[in-house]
Parts: structure tokens; sequence; C-alpha cells
């Protein structure tokens, strides 16, 4: 990753990926320390707070998704 534009890729993909500014410092900073599993470590608590988020929708979708069948089945007598 030695040419600037290595490094904009892996800093666009970072933000793309939702980390913020901190955890993008960090994640760069650990990988100048040569420290890649503390670097994977980061990426993988990322990862789970965003498969957080994701399971937390998918439980209102379902909440919606039943409202729904309910007033269908309601609409039915």
């Amino acid at each position: 990753m030695s040419d600037g534009r290595s490094r904009e890729a892996l800093i666009q993909n970072l933000k793309d990926a939702g980390c913020g500014c901190k955890c993008v410092e960090k994640f760069l900073s650990l990988g100048e320390e040569g420290k890649t599993g503390e670097q994977m470590k980061l990426l993988a608590s990322h990862r789970r707070q965003l498969l957080d988020r994701v399971h937390a929708e998918e439980k209102r979708i379902d909440c919606l998704d039943y409202l729904v069948y309910q007033m269908q089945k309601e609409d039915q007598k």
C-alpha cells in the first residue's frame, strides 16, 4: 500500500463500509504499526455492529409485515 491511490482507495472503501473518521484513523494507525491482527479485530467489530443494525431493521420489517397480514385478514371477513 505504498502509493497514494491505494491508500485513498482503502480509505474510500472504509468510508463506503460505514466507518467514521475515528475508525478510519485507527485502522490506518494500526496498519502503520504493522498490527494486522488488530485491524482485523476492528473490521470484525464494525461488521458486527452493521449486522446488529440489519437484524434490528429486519425485526421492524417483520412487524410491518405482520400488521399488513392482520389487516388483510380482517378485510377478508
